[in-house]
């Protein structure tokens, strides 16, 4: 009879939805906490959100590091003859190497631009397909007409949009006036955004990452080797020289045998919170959850790009879609430790796990290996170097360097104007012709 009682006060409407408020209230509190500790119960009520824990993206191309510098037949450049290979600390800083150049030194590299441009080859962009995109906050609209860069709309919400908008278009300049005649570039129109997910992944949309099913979206390198206004971030290339210039006093077997990480925890609640339990009380953990507007926290836990290379091992996880701070933990000297990636970025098909080539360690995407991995890497100092040396070769000296970025900015260009329309640089309105956009000086 008691038991039919309180079975019948959950049954009422009232119980019920008061019931419901506390789950969701609980699930709430669990994805907005940043604190290492959960109850187990919270946790299990966690939501994946946008990184599911059962799905990852395969896009590995080894094949493509096999064709590292094979020498090219007859570039087209001036004075270098037969036989040009990319060489690090002549070519990396060069950001005005010639297509033949680009295509020698970074086979792999254009492996995303082909697969779109490969989709839209019976299908070519056409201005309508711009003209009916919603424009989302954090999207761009501009052109590239007789060697110029021109801004024609812009969505920003607030400073970090405005920084992140102009770092991307001025990655975009760089790359144009540093060649020797920019005019020979297709004249082109497009939209990007610097958003972390696309709003509409089913458009012609520039994207800073994309998961495998959003096939019609074009990948572009990420803002931040422009600058990263974070702390103890900035440009790209100067983080890259900090951790090089400390390189000389890091001697491997002095690096700290641990695993590190840092990062906010509500930017993936489900998938960080498992690397926090897997990583708990292990002797080879140097886990930490960053509560950002704690004072305390960032005092205590905070660990700069520079000297997270400090630590044989790395970990890496996704947060809300993919994670910026890869690209500096590939400029370590460590072993990169990430998870099955879902979201891929432009440079993730020179990623590989296994084999000779093998540059980082790949673990499932509960981390419910990353003990016993761990265990095998301690175990195999000198092969874990080899893996961490791979990581440099591969990243830090050929695939993220300057001459990389600026390589894949051109060759976007190129693959975007195979398939896509011819813009007008002027309009016609009733007070005349009108210049359709702004140049990029003057936005700037």
């Amino acid at each position: 009879m008691l038991f039919r009682t309180q079975l019948g006060a959950l049954t009422h409407p009232a119980a019920f939805l008061g019931g419901v408020a506390v789950v969701v209230l609980l699930i709430v509190y669990g994805t907005r906490s940043d604190y290492d500790e959960l109850n187990p119960f919270v946790g299990e009520l966690l939501p994946a959100g946008h990184c599911l824990c059962h799905a990852s993206a395969s896009i590995e191309c080894s094949t493509c590091l096999d064709r590292v510098n094979l020498p090219v037949a007859n570039p087209n450049t001036s004075g270098l003859g037969d036989g040009w290979e990319f060489k690090y600390g002549r070519d990396d800083g060069n950001e005005g190497l010639e297509p033949d150049q680009c295509g020698a030194a970074f086979p792999g590299l254009f492996e995303d631009i082909d697969r779109a441009v490969k989709l839209r080859r019976k299908n070519h962009i056409q201005p309508e397909e711009l003209s009916s995109m919603k424009m989302y906050k954090g999207m761009v609209r501009a052109m590239i007409y007789n060697g110029e860069l021109y801004v024609m709309d812009i969505k920003c919400k607030g400073e970090d949009h405005r920084k992140k908008v102009l770092a991307a278009l001025s990655s975009i300049y760089r790359s144009m006036v540093a060649m020797t005649d920019r005019r020979q570039l297709p004249n082109i129109e497009f939209i990007f955004t610097i958003e972390d997910m696309a709003d509409d992944p089913n458009n012609p949309l520039w994207v800073l990452t994309r998961r495998a099913q959003d096939s019609e979206v074009w990948l572009m390198p990420d803002f931040g080797f422009w600058s990263w206004n974070v702390e103890g971030i900035g440009p790209y290339g100067q983080v890259v020289s900090e951790i090089v210039e400390q390189d000389a006093d890091r001697d491997w077997h002095k690096k700290q045998e641990k695993l590190v990480w840092r990062g906010k925890l509500s930017f993936a609640p489900k998938l960080r919170r498992a690397l926090i339990q897997m990583a708990k009380d292990k002797p080879w953990s140097a886990v930490r959850a960053l509560r950002w507007a704690s004072e305390e926290s960032m005092r205590a836990d905070f660990i700069s790009s520079v000297d997270q290379c400090d630590y044989m091992f790395i970990a890496h996880t996704e947060g809300r879609s993919y994670s910026a701070s890869l690209k500096y933990r590939q400029a370590c000297r460590s072993v990169v430790i990430a998870h099955k990636l879902q979201w891929i970025q432009h440079h993730h098909y020179l990623m590989v796990s296994n084999g000779t080539q093998q540059n980082f360690v790949e673990v499932e995407r509960d981390f419910s290996d990353l003990d016993a991995k761990m265990d095998y890497l301690l175990a195999n100092p000198e092969e874990a170097r080899r893996i961490a040396e791979n990581s440099v070769k591969t990243f830090r000296e050929r695939y993220l360097t300057p001459a990389a970025e600026a390589c894949y900015w051109r060759a976007l260009f190129r693959g975007w104007g195979k398939v896509s329309f011819t813009p007008e640089l002027y309009e016609m309105t009733g007070e005349g012709r009108r210049l359709r956009g702004l140049r990029f000086e003057s936005f700037a």
